[in-house]
């Protein structure tokens, strides 16, 4: 049984604040745990069922007729989540995954999202007592702690952190301002050199010269100013590629972090330089 996910709205900054409680952002592939069935699922939060390619978890001795929200996380050798490496094991279901849960949704085949989250939480305490290699409970602080922990975060190159409502219902399928995300983005200056002609794309290089990423994140007026400019300029075509070497845009982007071949991670534009 499939349960769509609640989603979060995104802020700038984050606040103290006694009626919500702080969770550490993790960077992985969201997923909704069921063994309400005959057999225990594991779907994407697009509903994808991804069951096989995590045979291990599905071992776990959940109850039965219970839904799990959480984050499937992959650590690197410091112990924070890896994206990358995350992504390399979904598709070749090697390698230690874990499973990091953040609310229970059905508990003894009862449906409890309407309960408050903080109800839910000893829920989910009595569901998973101890935390295993396999499947492991996000712990929870005091919103009053949320400008601390995302201090925290940016110190230690983190993704960012949640603030949730203490009361607040899960809403299924929804977006709910109860419910709130703080990204750790990291902000770069680069070179435009050129764009896709089919899927919107600019392609970014740093000063030095490598290259730095596509960008695929930006508004309409920058989208057409970079055309402009493009086009009162020399520029080559390459296939599905407009160039203009000799007359980069310089931008600033923001993004997520670097990956392990040193580009920008869903790089974003910010302003013209």
């Amino acid at each position: 049984m499939f349960v769509s996910p609640m989603l979060l709205h995104k802020i700038e900054k984050p606040f103290n604040g006694e009626n919500y409680i702080a969770e550490l952002k993790l960077d992985g592939i969201r997923a909704i745990f069921s063994t309400m069935g005959e057999k225990s699922k594991l779907y994407t939060r697009h509903k994808n069922d991804i069951s096989a390619r995590f045979g291990e978890l599905l071992s776990y001795p959940l109850p039965a007729g219970t839904i799990l929200d959480g984050e499937l996380v992959v650590t690197d050798e410091a112990g924070k989540p890896d994206f990358e490496s995350c992504m390399q094991r979904f598709f070749r279901s090697k390698g230690q995954i874990t499973y990091c849960v953040f609310d229970i949704l059905y508990y003894k085949g009862k449906d409890v999202t309407s309960l408050p989250l903080e109800q839910r939480k000893l829920l989910l305490f009595d569901v998973l007592p101890d935390d295993s290699p396999l499947i492991a409970k996000v712990k929870s602080l005091s919103g009053l702690n949320s400008e601390q922990l995302f201090s925290l975060c940016c110190s230690q190159s983190l993704e960012g952190i949640f603030l949730k409502r203490k009361d607040s219902a899960y809403m299924v399928g929804q977006r709910s301002k109860n419910w709130l995300k703080v990204i750790n983005y990291s902000f770069e200056d680069v070179l435009i050199t050129g764009y896709r002609k089919s899927k919107f794309g600019w392609i970014l290089n740093f000063d030095t010269g490598l290259p730095a990423g596509t960008l695929e994140f930006a508004p309409s007026h920058a989208r057409q100013k970079v055309y402009s400019m493009a086009h009162n300029s020399k520029y080559e075509e390459y296939g599905d590629f407009v160039r203009f070497p000799a007359d980069p845009i310089k931008a600033k982007v923001k993004f997520r972090n670097y990956t392990k071949a040193g580009l920008l991670r869903t790089p974003s534009f910010e302003e013209f330089l």
